[in-house]
Parts: C-alpha cells; sequence; structure tokens
C-alpha cells in the first residue's frame, strides 16, 4: 500500500491566505483540499442598516485589487431596486473605470504573478533579471490602468468618485482624451505580450468545465446582460438564486457555490471568452487566432493567453470611450428610495460578481447577499487539483507540487473576497 500527500501551507503569488491539500492512497486521489483559512469578514452583516448612498464605498473595501467591481455590482443592484438605471456618458465612464480596473488586474496577473510559473521563477524579481523588457512592460501597462482608474475613480484603490446613480464628478474631456496616445501605445504592446504568452509550454490537460458568465446583447460582457452558461442556462441577473447555491465546508472559511443540479462550474476569462467570443474586437479575435486559441478553450493552463486577449480587449475598449468622450451634463441621475430588493451583477477579472440588497422605504439596507468569483470557482479548483494529480502521479514530488500551485493560480484567486462571507449557525435550547 503506497500514500503519497502533496500539501502546500502558504499559496504564494495570489491575493490571501490559503493552502493545499491532496492525499493520494494506491494511486487514487483520496483528498483534495483547497484550504482557505484567511479570517472571515462579515460585510454583508456590516452592511445592515447602512444608508444605501454608503454601500459602494464599503464594499470597495471588500478588495484592493478589484474595488470597482464591488462598486459597480452594488450601484446596478440598488439602482435595480429603485427602478433607476444610469445611460449615456456616465455609463460609458463607468465602463472605461472598469477597463482600468481590468487593464491594471490583468496586466498585474499576466507579468507579475503567473508568468514566472511558466519560465521557471519563483517570482518576477527573478524573472526581471532574464525578462527586464517583459516585466517592464508589465509594469506600465498595469500603471496606465491604475492612472485611468485615478481619473475616473478618484483614486486607484478604492475609487472614492463613485455613487449610486453614477459619479460625484465627471472628469475633463481634456483629462480623458490625454489618454488616447498612451491606450495606442499599450495596445501594441498587449499584442506582444499576447504573443510572448502563447509561446509557452502548457501542460496536455483539458477539463469538461460547466462555463457560467454574463452575455450581453451587442458588447463583450462587462457590466451588465443575462446570466449564460454552456450547458443552456440563460436567466436574468434577478433570478441567480434560483439556480445556484451556497453552501458552508468545513476546511474553509467562506462559502462554496455550486450550480443547482450542475455542482461546480467555472467562472472567470475562459468562461467569458468561451461564452462571447463573438463579442471580442476584430483585432483581439485575430489576435487570439494567432496565438492558436481555439473558440473555446478548455485548458485551464492557457488562462494566462486568454487574459491576454482581454487585456487587448480592455484596453481597446478604453481607447474607444476615450475617443468619444463629452462631458455628460450631469455626472449623476438623482435616486429615489423606496422598500425593494434589486440584485446586481459585474464581470470582475476572476468572473462575475453577483450583489443582492433589500432595502426599507428610506434606502438603509436590510439584509445583503454578496457571492465574489472565488467563492464560485473554489468547487472547480478542486476539481481540477484532483483531476491534475491522477493524470500526473508519476511526476516528481517536487514537481507535482508546483503544478498543483500553479493549477490554482490559473484562477487568480482572490482569498480575501472569498472570505468575507461564512455563514454563522447559532445553535439555542
Amino acid at each position: 500500500m503506497k500514500s503519497r500527500t502533496i500539501k502546500v501551507d502558504y499559496l504564494a503569488r495570489v491575493e490571501g491566505e490559503g493552502g493545499i491539500l491532496v492525499k493520494v492512497k494506491d494511486d487514487q486521489v483520496t483528498e483534495v483540499k483547497l484550504n482557505i483559512f484567511e479570517p472571515p469578514r462579515f460585510f454583508e452583516a456590516w452592511l445592515r442598516g447602512r444608508l444605501y448612498k454608503e454601500v459602494p464605498d464599503l464594499t470597495a473595501r471588500i478588495c484592493g485589487i478589484c474595488p470597482v467591481a464591488y462598486q459597480m455590482s452594488s450601484c446596478h443592484a440598488i439602482e435595480s431596486a429603485f427602478g433607476q438605471k444610469p445611460d449615456g456618458m456616465i455609463r460609458e465612464l463607468r465602463r472605461l473605470l472598469y477597463c482600468g480596473e481590468w487593464i491594471e488586474s490583468h496586466s498585474l496577473h499576466i507579468h507579475l504573478l503567473h508568468a514566472p510559473d511558466f519560465l521557471g521563477y519563483q517570482d518576477a524579481l527573478a524573472m526581471a533579471k532574464d525578462f527586464p523588457k517583459e516585466v517592464e512592460r508589465g509594469l506600465r501597462i498595469k500603471k496606465l490602468g491604475n492612472d485611468i482608474m485615478t481619473t475616473v475613480g478618484g483614486r486607484e484603490i478604492h475609487p472614492i468618485n463613485v455613487r449610486v446613480g453614477g459619479f460625484y464628478k465627471s472628469p475633463s474631456k481634456k483629462d480623458i482624451r490625454a489618454y488616447i496616445e498612451p491606450l495606442k501605445k499599450a495596445r501594441d504592446e498587449a499584442v506582444e505580450t499576447l504573443r510572448l504568452m502563447a509561446t509557452l509550454k502548457f501542460p496536455n490537460f483539458e477539463q469538461d468545465y460547466v462555463f457560467v458568465s454574463l452575455r450581453h446583447p451587442t458588447e463583450y460582457p462587462l457590466c451588465e446582460g443575462n446570466v449564460v452558461s454552456s450547458n443552456g442556462l440563460n436567466i436574468p441577473v434577478s433570478d441567480y438564486e434560483k439556480h445556484f447555491q451556497e453552501e458552508h465546508i468545513p476546511h474553509a472559511n467562506a462559502l462554496h457555490s455550486k450550480m443547482l443540479g450542475t455542482g461546480a462550474y467555472l467562472v472567470g476569462p475562459l468562461a467569458r471568452y468561451a461564452l462571447n467570443y463573438d463579442r471580442l474586437t476584430p483585432l483581439a479575435q485575430s489576435e487570439a487566432k494567432k496565438a492558436g486559441l481555439e473558440k473555446v478553450v478548455k485548458n485551464p493552463f492557457k488562462g494566462i493567453v486568454v487574459r491576454a486577449v482581454e487585456l487587448l480587449w480592455a484596453i481597446e475598449e478604453a481607447l474607444r470611450i476615450c475617443e468619444s468622450y463629452e462631458v455628460p451634463e450631469k455626472p449623476f441621475i438623482e435616486m429615489t428610495p423606496k422598500a425593494s430588493m434589486g440584485s446586481g451583477m459585474s464581470e470582475a477579472p476572476r468572473g462575475i460578481l453577483y450583489h443582492r440588497y433589500r432595502l426599507d422605504e428610506n434606502g438603509y439596507v436590510l439584509d445583503a447577499k454578496i457571492t465574489p468569483p472565488t467563492s464560485q470557482n473554489q468547487k472547480q479548483m478542486e476539481d481540477d487539483l484532483r483531476a491534475y494529480v491522477e493524470q500526473n502521479l508519476d511526476q516528481p514530488h517536487d514537481k507535482l507540487t508546483w503544478q498543483c500551485e500553479q493549477a490554482i493560480r490559473n484562477y487568480d484567486p482572490c482569498i480575501s473576497c472569498a472570505t468575507h462571507a461564512i455563514r454563522l449557525d447559532i445553535l439555542r435550547d
């Protein structure tokens, strides 16, 4: 009888604190745990009793990497509850702010967090000794995303210019147009990045995923659309909780999401790409094809290439908005609170982020529900680990351990986001 344990106490190059445990007995994987031990943060309970105007600023604090995703999902949910919806240039400014977040997050993940895995370095600092041009390019693109967030959102981390109904202040036409030339340069650099990522060596591994993402009638998904899946689901965001459920598991301080009747599912770049390939720009489609990508990618290790396609798309979308920007007459629409419930969803860089609020007649939060993308992917991450280890048991222990870490980094997980929610059961006699 042979047994083997793969254990990673602390995952590196991910946001938050987590570890991996895989147990093998007689060449069979008997146990897989993605241990998320970061302390829970109870944001949903903290939101109760808060005025609707405070919610975007409070939920932004859940994450330092994707605060705009939290602000956009909360704004859409509350506006849905009140039956009011900004459009025109306010909507375009929201998309520009969100593009800034995608640009900084994707560039950070591609160049600094994940590329070292494929090139054989412990971290980006070690990688920079041999690939200084590539690391500098990644930092330059990331800074451009951060700068856009500062101009539109007031600052790059936890923006302060977002409010329910729009923005507190509109940026000037001069300030937005100043990004046109840097974005054109970044577009060329994103093509270089994509072409480099396509040359990396990927393990021969595929999973038969159930992909889930937003889908908009005309746009690559960002803030709006129906929830769709590769197994035929097509529902409005308001029906999300009828089809998806969270459960508490003993080994993680975060809830596991599952699709009712299906179980594990995948959100994020691979899902968005597979379900919305026809919504990419012609250049992004062309470069994806040159990179050797099919319209559906089932190898999770190739997620770094798909992210590079999305990085290129986000830069092009930001450029489109900057070239057509005009200062809106008013930076927000007025809200009229009422007793109501509303839901909203947006595509964080890591996948769909769901918010739902119930509010009283004065706009105070009675209860809230927030389901981040990493919670939705947790079950699939463990399935990936199980399948990958089973197929590669003949590999040396150190190499297999490294690739298990890499399999989790494929997801660019945000563990701090996932641990904001945990069910607390109090049993009383």
